[in-house]
């Protein structure tokens, strides 16, 4: 939650930059002759240490006209916290060999679309925006993660096909300010999707075109022709920001923010050249322009968060509060180690530029990163939506090339304990899942007994395809990890890899 700024502080805003602590970076460019350029729907941490970061340095290095409006569509708290600082912030980067402070002033402006649909809709609908991105995570499309379609049924689909000029879900906001535009012959926005779906541009074009056809069949062609739908792949570990992380910003900037963000040094974003009106000179930032995202996607999705939920769910069944904890705990670096190189890489197309091994040695010394508190049970929210692109599309590829699961079981039987909602010592866990309700559910009905649970929750139908869930060696390997992790307890079923032979590939 966000913590009111302390009275005795000024608070950070364009008024008080000449009173930043020494050593402070700020912008240095003319934020009032700015026009917004582009709207970003979903502004939260994730946006503001990444998208938002390679924005500010292009304006910085004189580019005009690409501020950013911000939308929250659910919380007015980020506008609540950041509109009284004029859209400012501090972004800190931290590290084992310290931290870098900066002011970010790419973000000009912040909504709350609950409150002023109408004026988010006037604003993405207004001739100088040009791009139109996304951070709104993977159940703010409405669809249905194992199929990739479009949820018709969804409430907010619903509500947005009854009243679409007062739209609720990111792809009704689409949907609606683009019909505005092409109804006043302005040109279409770009859609710039920066969340961690697989083929992100291609699916966000599906799920908004087919919510167009459902209102207007030349709407629904419009939107799948006429717009840009670049996919992309972002990379950067963001926690959620802690009231210290707050109070030892203060201290640092001797003025109050009351919503800084905390990343690693590291970032990454390889974008589609595929613009409908142009765009900032991103790959001037650090991104990579590329004809083709998908390999660096599936590379991230696979590696990075395959292996991240994996932490996740093994790591806080063991016990471990962050990541930095659990890949330091024994047995678990070993075990990431193995999934990536075992399971993982013999499924990838890798780009031809990439160094796969620097990758994933990058990988591992940023999850000992000790300066970032990642909490693993923040990464494991949403796991409904996430596991199907982090885990299964490798499972489906590993079993097509008959070959062994044994970890990417134990990290999937690990979610399955993890919604069950009883931790190892018998204590409550608070899962954060659209599906929490129905999969607490099943799991209550079947039990801490593997043979129940297993079926039960393969039967899921928005995560798990028909086919995938009857596999018999799925089926059995999960069977297996769930009853090691019952019997054990996840910190041993891990420690179990460093001594177990591999068999197969």
């Amino acid at each position: 939650m966000n913590s009111l700024p302390r009275l005795s502080v000024p608070r950070l805003s364009a008024a008080s930059l000449g009173r930043l602590a020494p050593g402070i970076a700020a912008p240095a460019y003319d934020r009032a002759g700015q026009s917004v350029g582009i709207v970003h729907l979903g502004i939260g941490a994730f946006h503001r240490a990444h998208q938002a970061v390679f924005v500010d340095d292009r304006m910085a290095a004189g580019e005009r006209d690409w501020a950013i409006l911000g939308a929250s569509l659910r919380s007015p708290e980020m506008r609540d916290a950041l509109a009284p600082q004029d859209g400012l912030y501090t972004l800190v980067e931290r590290d084992e060999e310290g931290e870098r402070a900066r002011i970010v002033g790419s973000v000009s402006r912040l909504l709350v679309a609950p409150e002023a649909p109408a004026a988010l809709l006037e604003a993405m609908s207004a001739p100088q925006v040009r791009i139109v991105s996304l951070t709104v995570t993977e159940k703010g499309y409405c669809h249905d993660p194992a199929t990739g379609e479009l949820r018709e049924d969804h409430p907010d689909i619903l509500h947005d096909l009854a009243t679409p000029d007062l739209p609720r879900s990111a792809p009704g906001f689409l949907v609606e300010a683009l019909a505005r535009r092409r109804a006043t012959g302005i040109p279409p926005f770009t859609v710039l999707c920066c969340d961690n779906l697989p083929a992100n541009g291609r699916l966000v074009r599906r799920i908004a075109s087919r919510l167009a056809g459902l209102r207007d069949a030349g709407l629904g062609h419009f939107v799948e022709n006429e717009v840009a739908f670049p996919c992309t792949m972002v990379d950067r570990i963001v926690p959620a920001t802690t009231h210290a992380d707050r109070d030892a910003v203060d201290a640092r900037l001797g003025l109050t923010d009351a919503w800084p963000v905390v990343t690693e040094p590291f970032r990454q974003w390889v974008i589609e050249d595929d613009f409908n009106g142009g765009r900032p000179r991103f790959e001037e930032a650090g991104a990579e322009l590329v004809a083709d995202a998908a390999p660096y996607e599936t590379m991230k999705l696979r590696l990075l968060n395959g292996s991240h939920s994996s932490l996740a769910y093994l790591g806080y069944l063991a016990g471990h509060e962050t990541v930095a904890e659990a890949i330091a705990a024994p047995g678990f670096e070993t075990f990431i180690r193995g999934l990536m190189d075992r399971e993982v890489t013999p499924t990838l197309r890798v780009p031809a530029q990439t160094d796969l091994a620097a990758y994933k040695a990058a990988l591992l010394r940023r999850f000992a990163n000790p300066a970032l508190h990642h909490r693993t049970w923040q990464i494991a929210m949403d796991g409904s939506q996430k596991i199907p692109q982090r885990l299964l599309a490798t499972i489906r590829a590993r079993l097509a090339d008959g070959a062994p699961i044994a970890r990417l079981a134990l990290a999937l039987a690990a979610w399955m304990r993890f919604v069950s909602g009883i931790d190892e010592q018998g204590r409550s866990i608070d899962v954060r899942d659209p599906l929490a309700a129905r999969l607490r559910a099943l799991a209550d009905a079947a039990g801490p007994l593997p043979d129940a649970l297993v079926p039960s929750l393969l039967g899921v139908r928005e995560i798990f395809d028909t086919d995938l869930a009857a596999d018999p060696r799925l089926v059995g390997a999960v069977l297996e990890a769930l009853s090691t992790l019952y019997r054990v307890g996840a910190g041993r079923a891990v420690a179990q890899f460093e001594f177990k032979p591999e068999a197969g590939r």
